[in-house]
């Protein structure tokens, strides 16, 4: 038996005026997905918990199989994991955005405005450029600082404690700074550290030669998402599976690694639009062929067109997700004979009219290659479709679980 579990990061959303009241997901051409699900189960479920912020870590915990409630500890501890950062027990890491401000005439930084949380896509290699220099200012023997994924970084403290709120960027865009800077005891060295930033970057040569190209500068960071190090029972012992994890995003490895599950890096994986979709789907074929019995294939860009606002390129991404990742996929698994089962979800909504992520169910698909439906056309891939079908899982865990083990634990909507 082989599984795959296929995460279009973000692709839920809400009924668009523009779209005629349908969702992305129901104007996007989806015939591989829709194919599964007409003959197979589709749902909704709930990923996030209440009273749990809808953050790719507790999204995707869930989606994993693990229950946010009991082994979420932050998101920037997983990251770290992802790149090579061995986090003590007394430590707390942070998430470091390089941003994209825009600044006013009064030039204080409270009264900047957030653009852009990803600062125009930055190159991971424009990052380290910029990472240096904020190291020279920032890094003493309890501080460091930590190159991660194009805008995504870290920063740990050791033997580190604060009291301070944070609030991630990309749910402040077009926002002032000033009212959502870390607030709380101890907050100062973060605030210190994020208005300092700025004078650092305005004028860097990195960050000119992107304007000169007419892309936004990463003139800011961001501090967020702070965590500690977390303990996840073992995936494979879990469900009986050999593993692996494919994605362009340091938080996902980061769960894969404290899963025990493979981390299979692909060149030219970016977690935007413009990823190597099909190198993705050829690294997950590999991994079935040198016996791996899992996959868990996650693909960034929906979510990120969603924070961009960009509804055209948030169907297109859709598309290419069925397409060119999940569609060769499909293929391949059919052409073994060898029985397989797939589940397609997102791991959250991120609706485009609020352009952050919301906590609303999302729809998914289960297809068992031994168990086919009679083929149902109206079964589809998308919000209304899935909630029409009446399967409803109250947490993403227990989806997982349903999915590996067929287990009834599910409540009608």
């Amino acid at each position: 038996m082989k599984y795959l579990i296929a995460v279009p990061d973000g692709a839920g959303d809400d009924p668009i005026d523009s779209l005629g009241g349908k969702t992305p997901l129901e104007v996007a051409n989806l015939p591989c997905i829709n194919e599964l699900a007409s003959k197979g189960e589709i749902g909704t479920c709930r990923t996030v918990p209440e009273g749990i912020s809808p953050g790719s870590d507790s999204a995707n915990l869930s989606v994993m199989g693990y229950d946010p409630r009991v082994y979420l500890t932050g998101r920037s501890s997983l990251e770290t994991a992802s790149i090579g950062v061995d986090m003590k027990d007394t430590d707390i890491s942070f998430r470091v955005n390089f941003i994209t401000v825009e600044p006013d005439e009064s030039g204080n930084y409270e009264n900047f405005t957030i653009k852009d949380h990803a600062a125009g896509d930055i190159t991971t290699e424009e990052s380290d450029e910029l990472m240096k220099c904020l190291k020279d200012e920032f890094e003493t023997e309890k501080l460091h600082l930590y190159t991660g994924t194009q805008y995504r970084h870290c920063m740990i403290l050791n033997e580190g404690k604060t009291e301070c709120t944070f609030v991630p960027p990309h749910d402040i865009l077009d926002r002032k700074a000033g009212e959502y800077l870390p607030k709380g005891k101890d907050c100062e060295l973060f605030v210190n550290m994020t208005k300092r930033s700025y004078e650092l970057f305005k004028d860097h040569p990195v960050n000119k030669a992107r304007m000169a190209k007419g892309l936004n500068p990463a003139n800011s960071i961001w501090i967020w998402g702070m965590g500690t190090k977390p303990k996840l029972p073992d995936f494979n012992e879990k469900y009986g599976v050999r593993g692996s994890v494919i994605s362009a995003v340091d938080l996902i490895k980061g769960i894969g690694i404290f899963a025990g599950l493979e981390i299979i890096k692909v060149e030219g994986a970016t977690g935007s639009i413009d990823t190597d979709f099909e190198g993705k789907a050829a690294a997950a074929v590999d991994a079935y062929k040198r016996g791996q019995d899992f996959v868990y294939l996650h693909m960034e860009g929906t979510d990120e067109c969603s924070h961009q606002g960009n509804l055209e390129k948030k169907i297109r991404c859709a598309e290419y997700i069925d397409q060119r990742a999940i569609r060769p996929v499909i293929e391949y698994l059919r052409g073994t004979g060898e029985r397989f089962r797939v589940l397609v979800v997102p791991d959250h909504r991120t609706p485009i009219a609020i352009r952050t992520h919301s906590s609303d169910p999302v729809p998914f698909v289960i297809y068992d290659s031994a168990d086919e439906k009679p083929e149902d056309h109206l079964k589809q891939f998308n919000e209304k479709s899935a909630a029409a079908a009446g399967m409803h899982f109250k947490n993403g865990y227990e989806m997982t679980d349903y999915f590996f083990k067929k287990t009834t634990d599910t409540q009608e909507l």
